[in-house]
Order: structure tokens, then sequence, then C-alpha cells
């Protein structure tokens, strides 16, 4: 596997992986890698001749008192893992070649960055949509894979490329979950062990919910007793639980197909959220 970190070895090193007509998915991560990101992997040797996985945490989709500088990093025992799943090029840039002095774009998907996980966490998706545009252009890759586990950032990434003419494909991967129904995250390393038996809560609310809607509940009061279940398990807070179309994310009082519902929660100083599709 390659390891590169400077953008015109990369377009190099791309264009040699695409001859003969060869094609190429690229997988954006944070790093901090778990089952969830490299079933992304797998699913891009699926689709794809080659997989390329970059690694960059971007300072721009945090806020001020978020998590940037606690962000696990281990890019040696990142690069081990993509090297056993077959990943071809690793692009691990920093933060100077992405943002270099002077940088002073970025990219807003207004509508669908509003509500949610836009709200709690103001600038968070036009941090995402700059990083991923960026990305899409170093890269310039046939299909990019994405995980459901964000429906949300995976809605905003699709109408971003549709809006912005990206000649590319964008597929969402399934949640990927632990064995007790909690969708794995990087950010599930912070929760103690107390906390982390506790949160399984959270993905159990959500399917009650998601159940009772689907049965033909009134989907305000299976809203509140989600939330209130959320919090009687140990979390918290609840930064939002909604029924949305999933296509548009506007937030629904009644349920038509196709429906998810998204969730956000608060367990100490981590942040968790799912989604559930209402079927």
């Amino acid at each position: 596997m390659q390891i590169i970190r400077d953008i015109a070895m990369l377009r190099r090193a791309v264009s040699a992986l695409k001859q003969g007509g060869k094609s190429v998915a690229l997988v954006p991560t944070m790093g901090a890698l778990h089952d969830g990101h490299l079933s992304l992997v797998r699913m891009g040797r699926r689709v794809a001749d080659h997989v390329v996985v970059s690694i960059f945490v971007n300072p721009t989709q945090f806020g001020p008192n978020e998590d940037f500088a606690a962000y696990p990093r281990d890019e040696d025992r990142d690069a081990a893992l993509l090297v056993e799943a077959g990943v071809a090029l690793l692009w691990a840039p920093d933060v100077g070649t992405m943002y270099p002095a002077g940088h002073s774009t970025h990219i807003e998907v207004a509508e669908l960055g509003a509500d949610y996980c836009g709200a709690a966490r103001p600038g968070h998706f036009d941090g995402v949509a700059t990083i991923v545009s960026k990305l899409f252009n170093q890269v310039r890759p046939d299909i990019a894979i994405f995980g459901e586990k964000d429906w949300q950032q995976l809605a905003i990434i699709r109408r971003m490329a549709r809006d912005l003419d990206f000649a590319l494909d964008i597929l969402g991967a399934p949640i990927a979950r632990d064995a007790d129904g909690l969708a794995l995250s990087s950010r599930n390393a912070y929760l103690s062990k107390q906390q982390r038996e506790a949160a399984i809560a959270f993905p159990g609310a959500l399917k009650a919910a998601a159940r009772a809607i689907a049965g033909g509940a009134d989907v305000g009061e299976a809203l509140a007793k989600a939330e209130a279940d959320i919090v009687a398990g140990g979390f918290d807070s609840v930064d939002y639980v909604a029924l949305a179309d999933a296509d548009s994310l506007e937030r629904l009082t009644a349920f038509h197909k196709p429906a998810r519902l998204l969730a956000a929660a608060r367990m100490g100083k981590t942040r968790l959220i799912d989604n559930l599709a209402v079927e």
C-alpha cells in the first residue's frame, strides 16, 4: 500500500491505478478505524478495481468546544488494518496541505445542513462539504463510499455532488453494529465500561420507536417515548429524535415512505448518533 502526503504525488499515483480503464473507489475517513470503516473498504473492493482511503482529522468540521484535539489518532495502526484489507493507497495529508495559507473558500448545502446535527453543531456540515469536495477533486475517484450511520451527512454529500456536477457515484454502506446493536463509532472509545453497557439504550429506544411508528402509532408520542427511554437508559441529554423524509430530510409528523428515524444523544462528554429506516 502506498502512503502519500503530497497532492502532486497523489494525482500521479491515482492516474497509475486507473491505467487500462481500471476504476477507483474512495473511502474518506478521519482515522481511528474500526470494522465500520473496514466494511466500507470491503464494499469498495467489490465495486471497484482499487480502493483509496483518506485519513484526515478535519479541523473545520469541529466546533470550538468539541473534541478536535482529543480525537483518537493512530496512523500506524490504521495503516496496518488497511494493508490487511487490501487498500491500494492511503492519502494522509496534513492540515497545511489541505488548508494552505490564505484558504478562504467553503461550501454550504443550506437546507439539508440546517437541522438535526447542523443545528446542534453550527458550521459542522460546511466543514464536511468543503473537505469532501476537496477530496473528490484531489483523488478524482469513480466511486465514493460513506457509511449510512451519519444519514444527514450522506444526504448532504449526495446533494453537493449533484449540485456541483461531480462525475462520480456515491454509495451508502449499511451501519455496522456491535453484537448488542450499538452503532460502531470512533467516539465509542470515549465511553467508560459502565457507559458502554448503558449505551445500548440508544439503539433499543430507536428500534422500539421505529416499530411503533410503522405500526401506526402517533409519531409525536413515539418520538417523545424514545427520548424518555434514552435518558432513562443513562444518557444525559438528547439533541434530537426525529422522523424525517429519507431523501429531503424534512421532519415528518405522519409516517410515509421513505422515512428515517434520526437521533443524537450525549453521555458524559460523548455525543453519539444513530438512525433507522422505518418500514
